[in-house]
């Protein structure tokens, strides 16, 4: 097996880009191929439908196919007290809006070669330049932190959902006023419930909840 690309080295003859209306096949078939299932293809097209606060980038090669994909959604932030007052966007109580990663998709004979290095980290340059105070991600350990990614405890940000181990919950702050005294739950968008729900197996089959969909390891 090859050693993995440089982080943030965009592999040769691949661009990283916004996605647009013509990229939509091409993502739901990286990501049903990535996974091996339909849900976190599914979620992505529920997410588009329904988030235009969403960033959703595409890897494609120069014939234009997509070989990569990720996206970012809008959380919130259910804080423990009442926040401070902060520069950036907030919830209508008041808590500031960050964005979570996932899901990050790249076919399998694309993966180790630094696409999914690229896409997370063009991911956080676009939204280093917008009010969005911090990112979290459900994920590899071993894979995140060399984006800046640290445990998400550690800035005061709970996970909503249980089982998730401590060191896979992380969080990267990109304004640190923004969060200034605001610990709290972070919840995801209605869209990731859902389609937990819709996989979770029935009582008689698991006692163990579902894990939030989208969590991949080192793309």
């Amino acid at each position: 097996m090859s050693a993995p690309a440089p982080a943030g080295v965009v592999p040769p003859g691949i661009t990283v880009r916004r996605e647009t209306p013509a990229d939509e096949a091409g993502v739901r078939e990286v990501e049903e191929r990535a996974f091996g299932r339909a849900l976190e293809a599914r979620l992505v097209d529920d997410l588009r439908r329904a988030c235009p606060g969403c960033l959703s980038l595409v890897a494609v090669t120069g014939a234009g196919m997509v070989v990569g994909h990720l996206l970012f959604s809008p959380v919130t932030l259910e804080p423990d007290a009442p926040p401070a007052a902060a520069d950036g966007p907030a919830a209508p109580d008041g808590a500031p809006l960050g964005m979570g990663l996932g899901p990050l998709a790249v076919l399998p004979e694309r993966q180790r070669q630094g696409i999914g290095s690229a896409l997370v980290m063009r991911g956080v340059a676009d939204l280093s330049t917008t009010a969005c105070p911090y990112v979290t991600v459900v994920g590899h350990p071993d894979y995140y932190p060399r984006f800046g990614f640290v445990p998400a405890a550690g800035v005061g940000l709970r996970c909503q959902w249980d089982g998730v181990p401590a060191e896979a919950w992380m969080a990267l702050v990109l304004d640190p006023e923004g969060l200034r005294d605001t610990p709290g739950m972070v919840r995801f968008r209605r869209e990731f419930e859902d389609a937990a729900q819709a996989e979770a197996p029935a009582p008689d089959q698991s006692a163990q909840s579902t894990p939030p969909p989208g969590r991949t390891p080192s793309p």
